[in-house]
């Protein structure tokens, strides 16, 4: 075993200690209206992104990140941290939406990648699997936009904090911004848990001919190849 091998181990400990303060953060700015809260949710948020680099002490990662900090801290002295902060969910939505959306036009949609890296090529050769991971990627691609639609829809119209109002107009659909706040930042995420989680049992009934890894391994070995799946890798196993 090599020196550096237990850093991605201590960089997703890390990471999953802190992502649970990201929501509390952001929840409590757009509740205050005081941007330190969505400063420094920003700032984890940029920290645990950045951690696996910082960590392996990345002279690169570490420049970005003091970057990052004093690009924060010029958004929070001319007021738009908060703004930034409310449009996180929307951007995540989206961006996953285009990733799962474009790999539909290859002959490799995401999740096809997601089940060799999990389970091997051998896998898609298995009945049933290949056109499930097909119309998988479909649910996700759809889900997501969906919900990028209504995250931005949350943004423009939420009472008080939404664009619409901040710059004057009347909302066609008024929505009270302490709900509107909470699906923004931790409702959002936890619809995207629940859905994982009800695919994963659907599946097992869909395939129920074929074994399945547990939802801990299978957790563990998307996590591992995770880097790669971002970049676009194929995953060989």
């Amino acid at each position: 075993m090599t020196a550096s091998s237990p850093l991605p181990d201590r960089a997703r400990g890390a990471s999953l200690c802190l992502l649970p303060v990201y929501p509390l953060l952001a929840i409590a700015g757009a509740w205050s209206h005081r941007q330190i809260y969505s400063l420094l949710a920003l700032a984890l948020l940029a920290t645990v992104l950045l951690l696996p680099h910082l960590l392996a002490r990345r002279g690169i990662a570490w420049l970005t990140w003091c970057a990052v900090l004093v690009g924060l801290l010029l958004l929070w002295k001319s007021g738009f941290a908060g703004l930034l902060l409310e449009a996180v969910p929307v951007l995540i939505n989206a961006l996953l939406a285009s990733w799962f959306g474009r790999t539909l036009a290859t002959p490799e949609p995401l999740v096809e990648r997601f089940i060799i890296a999990i389970e091997g090529a051998e896998r898609l050769q298995q009945p049933g699997v290949k056109a499930y991971a097909r119309q998988v990627t479909w649910f996700w691609a759809l889900l997501l936009g969906a919900q990028a639609l209504l995250l931005m829809v949350l943004l423009l119209c939420a009472d008080h904090s939404g664009l619409l109002q901040r710059f004057g107009m009347v909302s066609p659909l008024p929505v009270p911004e302490r709900w509107a706040a909470i699906w923004l930042h931790m409702g959002s995420y936890i619809m995207l848990g629940v859905a994982f989680l009800l695919e994963y049992l659907f599946r097992r009934w869909r395939l129920r001919h074929l074994k399945h890894p547990g939802l801990h391994d299978m957790l563990l070995r998307l996590a591992l190849h995770w880097p790669q799946l971002v970049r676009g890798e194929r995953v060989a196993r």
